[in-house]
């Protein structure tokens, strides 16, 4: 279904949830920047918030996120603390003057603190922000997932939940230390159904140790027949030298660069075959989804959660290491969990890096994410040395460019980052940092 052009995807690169990307924040952004920010939100405005749990119950070993186990009731209580503290911070700045249009709970496992916990944060920022038309969302562990939580789901008028999946191969599992039953998923997945979760996601991934395409059949053939609206279908990114857990997983038994790129094809052609729209390369959602429709009319987007529907230009992080998103500023809160409740509790914003977005990084941002999320993108013109290295995959015929246009070829999916990357100028200073294209 598509050629295979090693050379193209032989550089790794980012994801691109934003730009610049994380790679780039610096302490010289500090919370002076992040309070001018809220500062400069238009009032009215639509403001999507994230709060991030940093705990799980179990440590899966491919995790790339922020988190530590959950085996310390104080330790929970205290890092909730802070974070109903930040609530109020962010409220005393900014409730008067927007409206919430999206709360999305990620981690970590939101679902490792208790469902009392759990429904008192809901309850705080209904209280103190104007969420009556917010969408709310939340990630689940779904090995986590106790009875209770579906009554609690329901009463916070949660209508869209992640599972993480990866799998349901039981020596993949084990080989990555996620250990889950097939029928837990079913039933967590029926639960969600009960309460009226109109958008059930599955995270799955290719690329895994001792993964082959009769496994990854499997697996897409089980998250099929339980029919989630949305699937993401993620590559594994082993970098045992920025993530020490992943040493746990032998990198011998990993698929190579042909044996990945052939699995992300096989799950995309049989997820089409599925009838699941493509959404940007790794997700798909079926055409009535939100996700769906904002890709056939032009509006998808992209943000820290990935490919979204989301229109809001403002999204403000909660929590440890959350990131908060402006149109000319990232910034990202301390990534120590004692850090930020230090700083909080006093009153503080935890603010602990970023990076302020150029008038030039804003364009360039716009370009990459134009790619990613449609395909095609103006702007071309004004980087010329970016265009200059659009010369390989014009070769391949995987683009179109034009004077100032660039699209992408039905053949170009996979090469889809590569290419974006080459508006990335900041791209060759740490590429060890990256994980493959495909």
């Amino acid at each position: 279904m598509w050629p295979y052009y090693p050379e193209l995807l032989a550089r790794p690169v980012p994801r691109y949830t934003s730009f610049p990307t994380a790679a780039e924040f610096r302490d010289a952004v500090g919370s002076s920047d992040h309070e001018a920010a809220l500062a400069t939100v238009v009032p009215g405005a639509a403001v999507s918030l994230y709060l991030h749990i940093p705990y799980c119950e179990q440590i899966c070993w491919y995790c790339g996120c922020n988190t530590g186990a959950a085996n310390k009731s104080a330790r929970l209580a205290a890092y909730l603390d802070a974070l109903h503290a930040e609530i109020d911070l962010l409220a005393g700045r900014i409730s008067d003057r927007v409206r919430i249009s999206r709360v999305a709970f990620g981690g970590g496992s939101p679902n490792a603190i208790d469902t009392a916990a759990f429904g008192r944060l809901v309850a705080h920022l209904n209280d103190r922000f104007d969420t009556g038309d917010a969408v709310l969302s939340v990630e689940l562990d779904p090995r986590g997932y106790m009875p209770e939580w579906t009554d609690v789901l329901a009463r916070a008028r949660v209508t869209r939940a992640s599972l993480g999946v990866q799998t349901f191969n039981p020596s993949v599992q084990a080989k990555i230390g996620r250990v889950q039953p097939t029928n837990l998923i079913a039933e967590v997945t029926k639960e969600l159904r009960s309460v009226g979760i109109e958008s059930i996601n599955f995270d799955l991934m290719y690329g895994l140790p001792g993964q082959d395409l009769p496994e990854l059949f499997d697996s897409l053939d089980q998250a099929i027949a339980l029919r989630p609206e949305r699937l993401a279908v993620f590559g594994y990114a082993h970098v045992p030298h920025l993530i020490p857990r992943q040493k746990r997983i032998d990198g011998a038994e990993l698929p190579d660069q042909f044996g990945r790129f052939r699995q992300a094809a096989f799950a995309h052609h049989l997820l089409v075959k599925a009838r699941y729209q493509p959404v940007g390369f790794d997700h798909f959602a079926l055409p009535g989804d939100g996700l769906a429709v904002a890709a056939r009319e032009g509006r998808l987007r992209r943000n820290f959660q990935g490919f979204t529907e989301d229109r809001a230009e403002v999204l403000i992080g909660l929590g440890a290491s959350a990131i908060s998103q402006f149109p000319g500023l990232l910034t990202q809160n301390e990534k120590s969990a004692g850090r930020y409740r230090m700083r909080t509790l006093a009153g503080q914003f935890a603010t602990e890096r970023g990076v302020l977005r150029t008038a030039e990084d804003q364009a360039r941002g716009r370009i990459i994410e134009r790619l990613l999320c449609h395909g095609a993108a103006d702007g071309a013109a004004r980087f010329p040395a970016a265009r200059a290295s659009l010369d390989p995959f014009a070769a391949a015929g995987l683009i179109a460019l034009d004077e100032d246009r660039l699209e992408l070829t039905d053949r170009a999916l996979p090469y889809a980052r590569a290419i974006a990357a080459c508006f990335d100028p900041y791209r060759q200073v740490d590429p060890r940092r990256f994980s493959s294209a495909v």
